[in-house]
């Protein structure tokens, strides 16, 4: 399993355990004991839920389809979490990514649990009426464990707005007259959407970056220049050169953040390569991104693949295999595909100095601790991608409160928040030797450790 979320769950509290100053009144055996629980609760979910969706499709066929729902701890709040529509969905792959939601919530102090839904199929195999009857189905069979208070679903790989419209309005049909509005997330604005949430994850992948190197590495300079730390030393390395990016994904991540990047006058950045499921496209002198979102969104959500598609885009372009753009000679490379896209067989060839996880886990625990070693500065998805969840919780508050905010407030609300965690996680990660995720998770474990602790779960 790529960055198993329970191994750094358990690396986090080894290294709590000899922390006097936390937990302080814990002490000898008792303390032993409390650690031990501590492991228990937060390395396992709460539930599995699990079933077979009887889909009568259109064709006339009936199919039984896998579908999962993992509600792993809801100690701070509501279960929450994408709803992921993909061939390689697994039990295994969803209990690591409810684990990670709930430890990214409790990061950036978002009043949410951790979740995760999984339907196991390739979306584009199925017409809208099959997918339509496909997220109805999901409903009815996970209703009793879903709701505003209990658990809340939102868009994920292979999903949208438009699902997530469609989980609702189920709901609603089955659960007259109660609380609806709140039930699903990241649904489209006529709907009771926020402004702002199809954009949230990609600007914040892109934010965090931005953050990272211009207003902390600028802010800090002197004083990061003082630590004998190797991640400084890259940062500042970087500080006052014309940066190369290369993004991987150009779906609703990938593609925002790269847009964000291409329009930011605050850092002298350009996009050198870009790649989806079919190609990677690379220009040395910088990629037109405006052009390519362009040329995305009035085709079927692919790059163009022929030089005739690049010059109905009007982009300049190579045309390569699109594993390249991992590899591209650049100073940052932006993950936000899948998993498991950096692992063994791979890790020795990357050369960017800086690597920004969009997508979850997308580099494996053996490849990290390679690059880390080396003094890449890798940006977790835990703190990274941390928008979708974060404007999440805006619209889960709009739809409670019937009031709504601009797209300028959602997204000004959204830096505001994420400030806060880098202010608090990144003088950790320069001032002493843990990577980055690690400070992220050994944070998250603490409040989550405190929460339980206070609430006489630990005994």
């Amino acid at each position: 399993m790529a960055n198993n979320t329970v191994e750094i769950i358990q690396d986090s509290l080894h290294a709590l355990l000899d922390d006097k100053t936390f937990l302080p009144d814990l002490k000898g055996e008792a303390r032993e004991k409390a650690f031990t629980s501590l492991v228990s609760i937060l390395s396992t979910p709460n539930h599995v839920n699990k079933s077979f969706l009887r889909i009568a499709l259109k064709n006339g066929s009936v199919v039984r389809i896998p579908s999962f729902r993992v509600q792993h701890n809801n100690i701070l709040g509501p279960y929450k979490g994408g709803i992921r529509f993909h061939e390689t969905v697994s039990e295994d792959e969803v209990v690591n990514l409810a684990s990670l939601m709930t430890l990214k919530n409790a990061l950036h102090e978002v009043p949410f649990g951790g979740g995760k839904g999984g339907v196991v199929i390739n979306p584009r195999d199925f017409g809208d009426k099959d997918l339509y009857l496909i997220c109805k189905k999901y409903v009815q069979y996970f209703s009793d464990i879903l709701g505003p208070d209990k658990d809340i679903p939102a868009p994920d790989v292979g999903t949208s707005a438009r699902e997530m419209d469609w989980m609702m309005g189920e709901y609603k049909s089955i659960r007259p007259g109660e609380s609806y509005r709140g039930s699903f997330t990241g649904k489209s604005v006529e709907n009771g959407g926020s402004l702002g949430r199809r954009e949230a994850t990609g600007k914040g992948v892109y934010y965090t970056f931005r953050y990272l190197l211009y207003n902390f590495v600028n802010e800090q300079e002197k004083w990061l220049s003082e630590r004998e730390n190797i991640f400084a030393k890259t940062a500042l390395s970087l500080k006052e050169k014309s940066l190369s990016l290369a993004v991987q994904g150009f779906g609703n991540v990938g593609s925002v953040a790269a847009l964000a990047a291409y329009q930011c006058n605050h850092l002298n950045n350009k996009i050198v390569a870009v790649s989806d499921r079919n190609v990677t496209l690379y220009n040395s002198d910088g990629l037109d991104i405006s052009n390519l979102v362009k040329f995305v969104t009035d085709q079927n959500g692919d790059l163009p693949t022929t030089e005739e598609q690049l010059k109905h885009a009007d982009v300049k372009a190579t045309i390569m295999d699109r594993d390249k753009v991992l590899t591209a000679d650049v100073d940052v490379l932006f993950l936000a595909a899948l998993e498991n896209q950096i692992h063994r067989e791979n890790m020795k060839e990357i050369k960017s100095p800086i690597i920004v996880e969009g997508a979850n886990a997308p580099v494996t625990t053996e490849a990290d601790d390679f690059l880390s070693e080396k003094g890449v500065i890798i940006i977790p998805d835990i703190l990274a991608n941390a928008g979708g969840v974060i404007v999440s919780y805006f619209e889960w508050l709009q739809g409670r409160e019937t009031q709504f905010y601009s797209e300028e407030e959602v997204i000004s609300k959204l830096y505001e928040k994420m400030q806060v965690t880098f202010d608090t996680v990144l003088p950790q990660f320069f001032g002493d030797p843990f990577p980055l995720r690690q400070n992220c998770y050994i944070h998250a474990v603490m409040k989550l450790s405190t929460i339980l602790y206070r609430q006489g779960k630990l005994y």
